[in-house]
């Protein structure tokens, strides 16, 4: 499509574990007012339909670079740690390498948690030389420049990394902490202290838009945040603000985050042809204390059942609103499906590209959307999400059918003892019953034989966008072994194959 000559600049805050609704503008109810993203609301977008691609993090930051499901990466179930190699294949295309070879500058500040090689003294894990340079990760898979950390905030090492090396050596060894302020014991640097990492990272991203808002190139700055995740450590500025807990305060930090990167691209006078996105990874976490919070009268995932781990929409429907006053109409409002695997077709699209065979295997542009053009039919055909156990769902329309018989997370039913006994397939008309409650794959057969057919073309064409087939991580012995643990041996034998 490639609408504007001139080239926008794309800033992509990424939440960790923000729920749908904690944002009071997609929320009627929230008890936590965050005044910055409502601006940001009304001045843009909301999408009310909006999914990651899966319920928990590395996953989901995986197919956000690549605009390819994760589960076609090397990664089938949970998440990656913070001593982890790469889960990003080498020499494939991401969103950032795509816009630096279109003139952008690129950036990460944040939580990378998508792997990468640690020098190491030994084949030890931990047993990490931290003089020498990282390899594999952001400056590696197309990011000019990046500051941040390994995992996630509660997952050792605590050591910043600027580019490829550490900005100081790790002297002592933290015995963890407990409760919202959760994180694992591990060796620490002295420049790094948990309560301080968002306000550092705010400050860098800062500096970042400010130093290019004075160049020529247009910048891309990716801006992953390490929370509300744990550790759940709001500064004292933000302490008691929410009404809430400990949890909402820290959503208002978040807030205040926000508002502090729209008053960098205001002062630098570069609102209007700056694309700003807001989102977050997945569902709220249960480490927020959901049962305090909805004694305060909050519920973090709004009206969906589950939250993150879980195959149930509130472990991937999420915040999604989008800023670009040169080409969205601000206060639209959007119920289209879309995932935020759809980045790098929505950046080709902007710059009237269109991706290679083996690139976004399962990205859509949402640039129609963004332009208010009138749609004849979904972007989407289907879109596919998985939970912490690597269970998978399809979604199509007012249909989602779930190849596990729980959550395939943490709420209940939890997989194992908990969901023994219960139907090896769930299906919801999210249209009727957006709580999820009512199973309807008995009455509705045709409808599981349809969406189980378009689930299997999708895994195994590699792709679930038009164009040459491609391999999973894998290849067919994994989509086979997928499928047989995904319907709990109830294949049926057209799809012994």
């Amino acid at each position: 499509m490639g609408i504007h000559t001139e080239k926008p600049n794309i800033i992509y805050i990424l939440a960790d574990d923000m729920g749908y609704g904690d944002v009071s503008s997609l929320n009627e109810d929230s008890k936590i007012k965050t005044t910055h993203l409502d601006r940001l609301a009304q001045t843009g977008m909301i999408f009310r339909d909006a999914h990651a691609s899966s319920a928990v993090c590395t996953p989901s930051r995986y197919s956000i670079l690549t605009g390819r499901y994760n589960w076609r990466s090397i990664l089938k179930e949970g998440v990656i740690w913070g001593y982890d190699e790469p889960i990003i294949e080498r020499g494939r295309m991401t969103v950032p390498s795509f816009l630096k070879a279109h003139g952008y500058s690129t950036a990460c500040v944040g939580k990378w948690h998508l792997g990468w090689h640690w020098a190491r003294y030994s084949d030890d894990e931990d047993d990490i030389d931290y003089t020498r340079p990282i390899r594999g990760g952001p400056t590696d898979v197309g990011f000019d420049y990046f500051f941040g950390f390994s995992g996630s905030l509660d997952m050792a090492p605590y050591v910043y990394v600027e580019n490829d090396k550490v900005t100081a050596t790790p002297d002592q060894f933290t015995l963890g902490n407990w409760g919202m302020g959760f994180w694992r014991p591990g060796p620490i640097a002295p420049d790094f202290e948990h309560e301080e990492v968002l306000p550092k990272l705010t400050d860098k991203a800062v500096e970042y838009i400010d130093a290019k808002a004075q160049e020529d190139a247009p910048f891309f700055l990716y801006f992953p945040l390490s929370a509300p995740h744990t550790p759940i450590l709001p500064t004292v500025e933000f302490q008691g603000r929410s009404g809430t807990n400990a949890y909402g305060d820290f959503c208002l930090q978040i807030d205040a985050v926000v508002g502090q990167i729209m008053q960098a691209l205001e002062d630098n006078d570069i609102v209007d042809n700056t694309i700003l996105i807001f989102t977050s990874d997945n569902g709220c976490s249960p480490t927020a204390d959901l049962v305090e919070l909805e004694a305060f009268g909050h519920k973090p995932c709004y009206v969906f059942r589950g939250y993150k781990a879980d195959i149930y929409e509130g472990g991937h429907r999420i915040p999604l609103l989008v800023r670009w006053p040169q080409q969205i109409k601000a206060g639209g409002i959007s119920d289209e499906i879309v995932c935020l695997a759809d980045l790098l077709a929505t950046c080709t699209d902007i710059l009237g590209e269109s991706l290679p065979s083996d690139a976004g295997e399962d990205s859509v542009s949402n640039l129609p959307i963004w332009s208010g053009q009138a749609l004849d039919s979904p972007l989407r055909e289907a879109t596919i999400h998985s939970s912490y156990d690597g269970s998978l769902s399809i979604r199509q329309g007012r249909w989602k059918l779930e190849m596990c018989p729980g959550s395939g997370g943490w709420s209940y039913p939890r997989p194992g003892e908990e969901s023994e006994g219960m139907p090896p397939l769930q299906l919801y008309d999210l249209e009727a019953d957006i709580g999820e409650r009512v199973n309807l794959s008995e009455q509705h057969a045709d409808v599981v034989e349809r969406l189980k057919a378009l689930l299997t073309a999708y895994v195994r064409n590699g792709r679930s966008t038009p164009g040459a087939p491609q391999e999973n991580v894998g290849g067919n012995e994994w989509a086979q072994l997928w499928w047989m643990v995904n319907q709990r041996n109830q294949l049926t034998r057209s799809n012994k194959s």
